[in-house]
C-alpha cells in the first residue's frame, strides 16, 4: 500500500564522521528554504500573482509572491564517533536525526531513512555536498530563491512530468569544476575499462566512454540509465516499485554501485531517469569513505562483482573478481619494487598492507 505524503518533499542524508561537511549541507538547505510548523520547512516552487501560502509571514515582499512546498530533512547517523547527533540537534533542531547504534552503510542508512520519510518525493544528498546557488542573481526575484534555486529546480521538473522517477543534477567539485554524474549501464566488458589499470592505460577506451557518457554535453538535459547517487531526486511510488523487505535499496551493496542497481531496477519498473543540468550541486567526493582507505578498496571491487552476478551471472562475476585480484598481486609486486629503492618507505608498505587485505578478502560481498 503507497504511504500516504505528509509533505511533499524529503531530503535523507546518511552521515559518518564528517560533521563539519555535514554541517556546511544542511546550512545550504537552510538558506534554500524558510520556517514552517513542527520539524518542516518550506521552499519556493513558482512564482504567483496575488495572495500566495506565507503573505503573513514576516518574509521579505518579494518571497510574498511565491507558492511553497513543504520539506522535511532527515539525517541518519551511521555511529559516528565526533557527536554528529548531539551537533545537528544543537545547531538544526528541525532535522529530525536517526542514530544508529552501528555503521549500517550507504544503503542501510538510506534505508532507514526512507521508512522514516513521509514525503512525496525523496531526495537522497551526501552529507558531503551542498546545494549550489542560482548562477546569477537575474535567474531569481529574491534572495530566498537565488539559495533555493537548485531544489527548485529540481522539484518542478520531477513535479512537471509523472514518468519520471528519478532525476539527478549536476554535480561540481569545491572549486567548481564540473564532475560528470550522467551515466550508462555498463555492459559485461566495462567492468574491466572502467577504474582499473586497463581503464587508465586506455582512457579513451569505448567501454568506459559510453558508461560515463563523454559524447554528452555536461550543459544538455536527457535521459539517462542512472546518475550519481551523491544526489538523486527520486518519485516515492517509483521507489516503492522496488521495494523489498529491508527498502529501496540493495543491502548487498554496502557502498558503491547501489544507486547504479537501484535506477536499473527503477527504469525496468517503467520510469524514467534524467539528469538535469540546470540544477547544481557541490560535492566533496568520497569524505566519508576516505577515512578507511583498505575497506574502500575493498567495498568499491567488491559491490562491482556483486553488480556483475547480479545482472550479468556468476561467469562474468567470477572473471571479473578474478581480474581485479590479479591488479592488486601486481600493485603489491610494483608497491614492494618501489620500497626495496628506499622510495617514500612510509607510504609503500602502507598500500603493500592495504591490498594484502584487498586479496585477502577475496572481494566477496560481505557485510
Amino acid at each position: 500500500m503507497q504511504k500516504e505524503a505528509a509533505c511533499d518533499l524529503s531530503i535523507v542524508i546518511v552521515s559518518w564522521n564528517v560533521w563539519p561537511l555535514l554541517q556546511r549541507c544542511l546550512a545550504s538547505i537552510e538558506r534554500a528554504t524558510l520556517p514552517d510548523k513542527a520539524d518542516l520547512r518550506r521552499f519556493p516552487i513558482r512564482a504567483q500573482g496575488g495572495d500566495a501560502e506565507g503573505a503573513a509571514q514576516n518574509v521579505e515582499p518579494q518571497v510574498r509572491a511565491l507558492s511553497f512546498a513543504a520539506l522535511e530533512v532527515i539525517v541518519v547517523d551511521n555511529a559516528s564517533q565526533d557527536e554528529t547527533p548531539q551537533r545537528v540537534t544543537e545547531h538544526f533542531p528541525w532535522v529530525r536525526v536517526l542514530a544508529s547504534e552501528k555503521n549500517l552503510g550507504f544503503t542501510g542508512g538510506n534505508n532507514l531513512g526512507f521508512a522514516a520519510s513521509r514525503g512525496r518525493f525523496v531526495y537522497f544528498l551526501n552529507p558531503d555536498t551542498e546545494l549550489a546557488p542560482a548562477p546569477n542573481q537575474e535567474a531569481a526575484s529574491s534572495a530566498l530563491e537565488t539559495s533555493a534555486h537548485s531544489l527548485t529546480t529540481l522539484y518542478c521538473a520531477m513535479l512537471a512530468d509523472p514518468f519520471i522517477g528519478v532525476i539527478g543534477p549536476q554535480l561540481r567539485y569545491a572549486d567548481g569544476a564540473l564532475q560528470p554524474s550522467a551515466r550508462r549501464f555498463p555492459t559485461p566488458l566495462t567492468g574491466f575499462f572502467e577504474s582499473t589499470w586497463l581503464g587508465r592505460a586506455w582512457s579513451s577506451n569505448p567501454w568506459a566512454r559510453a558508461m560515463l557518457m563523454a559524447d554528452l554535453p555536461p550543459e544538455r538535459r536527457s535521459d539517462v540509465d542512472w546518475v550519481v547517487g551523491a544526489a538523486m531526486l527520486c518519485r516515492r511510488e517509483a521507489l516503492e516499485a522496488v521495494t523489498t523487505a529491508r527498502g529501496p535499496f540493495d543491502e548487498d551493496f554496502f557502498m558503491y554501485s547501489e544507486e547504479m542497481d537501484l535506477c536499473r531496477r527503477i527504469k525496468a519498473a517503467g520510469w524514467r531517469v534524467v539528469y538535469e543540468p540546470a540544477a547544481a550541486v557541490l560535492h566533496h567526493e568520497g569524505k566519508s569513505s576516505e577515512q578507511v582507505s583498505t575497506q574502500r578498496h575493498i567495498r568499491f571491487n567488491a559491490s562491482k562483482v556483486h553488480y556483475w552476478r547480479k545482472w550479468f551471472g556468476p561467469g562474468w562475476a567470477e572473471a571479473l573478481r578474478r581480474y581485479l585480484l590479479f591488479e592488486y598481486a601486481l600493485q603489491i609486486g610494483m608497491e614492494w619494487l618501489k620500497l626495496r629503492l628506499g622510495h617514500k618507505p612510509a607510504l609503500r608498505r602502507s598500500r603493500i598492507e592495504a591490498y594484502r587485505a584487498v586479496l585477502k578478502s577475496g572481494l566477496r560481498s560481505r557485510r
